[in-house]
């Protein structure tokens, strides 16, 4: 008879989604095993902006989660000694409809003293890269930071692993769950908690549950530059009136309509690729920037270079940089589940299913972590 392996939580997927619940789990006293089908983690986490985006988020839960998020990132990577650069971010507004959305929202917001409505003076002193002429104002942001996933992801595990009663198993497929069991390639293993935090995984451990989901999935578009010459800084993350039209922070502000309509009149391709602009730095200097949406199950995997070209120009609106010399082109699919900020489901007691954070995950993950430890353990 083979060897039974146990661990007290096994974690499915070395995602960010998969790091943060592991990480939540060990600081409640539990010893953890993390199960990685490729020998790194490859997926959405390492191919985002690296954007750490409070701002983004609605009023309430969900932007606490965001704030918490960010407080675990900075202790985190202080420790493990990642790059993290706590610059905030300038959503920039050049036409009347941007700013009047921008306005409503302020005063939504007019008791958070983390944001504040800048003019082009004041722009210019906070940014040398934002484009002030014809800017008629834009909203600063202190909460955003920005850290380097390609980074994050492949240190986190080894930092984890030494600092905590954490196991990483790379290169190891789940290939069945019947609580407590999982079968681990030939291995078999036990576990007081599973949590399945890889979307693949999800789809071929429960089908079942994964068609009925409704989730989706959404493939973006990035580029990335050559380093900055003269270790050239970007200072705050920068992006400009479109991306009022992809967060859920400014739903409630009855101006976006006018707004919506003016960009599907004006430039209907950028509803039809789901574009929004925005850049950040990394600790090399290279600019990261982007992105595009695609929505659908079998995302497409070719990239259009009418998309870069789209997301190129609209960032030469409001953006100036010493070098738009780009070094690398990639896409990323993450999932999305329609209406909602994620995926949680329980197909058998003590086996937590955890998905769908909609392109947040660099955002929301840690403090969502935090969240259903406490509720599943």
């Amino acid at each position: 008879m083979s060897q039974i392996n146990h661990t007290e939580v096994a974690i499915v997927g070395a995602g960010i989604v998969g790091l943060a619940h592991a990480l939540a789990a060990v600081k409640r006293g539990y010893k953890v095993t993390v199960f990685e089908r490729n020998l790194a983690a490859v997926g959405a986490s390492i191919r985002n902006f690296g954007m750490v985006w409070p701002i983004g988020q609605p009023t309430g839960k969900l932007r606490d989660r965001a704030i918490r998020s960010r407080e675990i990132w900075i202790e985190i990577a202080e420790k493990a000694e990642l790059y993290h650069d706590p610059s905030g971010s300038l959503l920039l507004a050049y036409r009347q409809d941007e700013l009047d959305v921008l306005e409503e929202f302020m005063a939504f917001n007019k008791n958070n003293s983390e944001i504040a409505l800048l003019n082009a003076d004041e722009v210019a002193k906070k940014s040398n890269a934002a484009v002030t002429e014809s800017l008629l104002g834009a909203l600063w942001s202190r909460t955003e930071m920005t850290v380097d996933p390609r980074e994050a992801i492949q240190k986190l595990p080894t930092f984890l692993a030494n600092n905590y009663p954490i196991k990483f198993q790379f290169g190891k497929t789940v290939n069945a769950i019947s609580y407590p069991n999982l079968q681990v390639g030939n291995e078999s293993w036990t576990a007081d908690r599973i949590f399945v935090c890889s979307g693949a995984d999800i789809e071929t451990l429960y089908p079942d549950v994964y068609a009925e989901s409704n989730i989706t999935k959404v493939k973006l578009q990035m580029m990335r530059t050559k380093p900055q010459p003269e270790k050239w800084r970007l200072g705050p993350s920068l992006c400009a009136g479109l991306t009022l039209t992809h967060y859920g922070s400014f739903n409630n502000c009855q101006s976006l309509d006018a707004l919506k309509r003016r960009v599907e009149i004006e430039t209907p391709h950028f509803l039809e690729w789901g574009i929004h602009v925005m850049a950040s730095q990394n600790g090399l200097g290279e600019l990261i920037l982007g992105d595009s949406h695609e929505y659908g199950l079998n995302p497409e995997p070719f990239d259009r270079a009418e998309i870069n070209d789209y997301v190129l120009d609209y960032l030469q609106k409001f953006a100036k940089f010493p070098s738009i010399a780009i070094a690398e082109t990639w896409h990323g699919v993450y999932a999305k589940l329609p209406g909602k900020t994620e995926f949680i489901a329980e197909p058998e007691p003590n086996v937590i299913l955890v998905n769908a954070l909609s392109g947040a995950g660099m955002t929301l993950s840690f403090g969502l972590a935090e969240e259903n430890i406490s509720a599943f353990i």
